[in-house]
């Protein structure tokens, strides 16, 4: 990930944790019901999630009790407008951004020496069921600090009415309780701590609950797509609700996405893309074998291109090549089909959202695209980072440079 990380496109926006911060995200650690880290710095997101702290503790969603409890920390006024790099839901970017613009003054004057534990309660104590997620509706935010700050703050209000009450301020016992909670905890009288409940409505979204799961409810029928085949198998023998239910690789889901206007293609438009550019290039650099050239100079030259192109086998060849040789001979013959010409995989990476989805709604559908044919570097980066970085892994250290140099160029 080192080429990732000196291009800055490696999780580039994480806040550093150190010293009395450590020590206070390990009580809200504790407050959730969690165990305290061990590392005396780390780094956090947006939400308070630490990549060192997910691999110290073997569990990328270590701020979960359990699929239906997710959980954040601030600790930070800094976690403002930062990224949420492992969203548990892609409405979890939503939720902090509306916390913090409901919340943003208390927010920074509590975190001034206090920490903030998030508790995203969608009223399900747990799944048990692959369609329970169709229970996301409304999520109560709620907030508790720690210490029992705001206990205390009550406290001291009390021990300062008790102190204003007839005699009692020559009451020198008074007097140093007043004293040892200023000391301990400071003059909390005029701090506002009370954050109130908030309200958070989903729509459509995607959970990483039961190996990863789309719910599509805005449109004609409500859709659920399953990314795990385990958990598929298990949904469609449920009949008690009336939803369409689909792995993320059936070739039908795309033809239900077509139908109910969720997704759209125009080859002859897309052809002049950029991005068509990018999956072309992507799926030449696939069929390469044994090449004498470094992959990343094969796609950026012309000449390097078309030598290699040339060189591929027929079938690969063809492949690479076939929305040009489908749109060439449609032209003069309307009999050709797309299937006959086309690879499937390719064909699908070539659809987008259709034009009449809102942007939040879009955003989803390109995730979901990019997940049923990843050959957009590009898109991938941008909808499905912890996807990316995970193949990212596995590509020819040239191939990875190519990438590299592909998103840089267009961020």
């Amino acid at each position: 990930m080192d080429k990732l990380k000196t291009a800055n496109l490696y999780r580039s926006e994480l806040i550093p944790v150190s010293g009395k911060l450590v020590e206070r995200y390990n009580k809200c650690l504790l407050k959730l019901g969690f165990t305290e880290t061990k590392l005396k710095s780390f780094y956090i997101d947006g939400i308070g999630w630490s990549p060192e702290i997910a691999e110290e503790k073997g569990d990328n969603h270590y701020l979960n009790n359990g699929e239906a409890n997710p959980h954040g920390i601030i600790i930070s006024p800094l976690q403002k407008g930062k990224p949420v790099y492992s969203p548990f839901h892609t409405f979890d970017r939503d939720m902090i951004k509306f916390i913090f613009k409901i919340h943003e003054k208390k927010i920074k004057d509590i975190t001034r020496d206090c920490a903030i534990c998030l508790d995203f309660d969608q009223g399900i104590d747990a799944f048990y069921e692959p369609l329970d997620v169709l229970k996301y509706n409304s999520v109560s935010i709620n907030f508790h600090l720690i210490n029992g700050l705001v206990s205390i703050q009550k406290e001291q209000m009390e021990l300062v009415d008790a102190f204003n009450h007839g005699n009692n301020f020559i009451d020198e016992i008074l007097h140093q309780q007043l004293l040892d909670s200023a000391k301990k905890y400071g003059d909390l009288r005029h701090r506002d701590l009370e954050m109130h409940e908030l309200q958070y409505t989903t729509d459509s979204f995607y959970t990483k609950a039961f190996g990863g799961v789309y719910v599509l409810r805005d449109f004609i029928t409500p859709i659920v797509v399953f990314e795990d085949e385990k958990w598929h198998r298990e949904a469609i023998k449920d009949v008690s609700h009336d939803v369409l239910i689909f792995h993320i690789q059936q070739p039908e889901l795309m033809d239900k996405l077509r139908d109910h206007l969720i997704i759209e293609y125009d080859l002859d438009l897309v052809v002049k893309t950029e991005r068509y550019k990018r999956i072309k290039k992507y799926e030449l650099a696939q069929c390469l074998n044994d090449a004498r050239h470094p992959i990343k100079d094969i796609l950026n030259d012309p000449i390097l291109y078309k030598s290699y192109l040339n060189k591929l086998d027929m079938e690969s060849r063809k492949k690479v090549m076939g929305v040009e040789r489908y749109l060439e001979k449609a032209e003069v013959n309307n009999t050709y089909k797309i299937a006959d010409m086309i690879d499937q995989k390719l064909f699908e990476a070539l659809h987008q959202p259709h034009s009449s989805l809102d942007a939040k709604h879009q955003d989803l559908i390109w995730k979901l695209l990019v997940n049923i044919s990843p050959k957009d570097v590009l898109f991938y980066y941008w909808y499905d980072k912890e996807g990316f970085y995970e193949s990212f892994k596995t590509w020819d250290e040239s191939f990875k440079d190519w990438a590299v140099e592909t998103i840089s160029n267009n961020i």
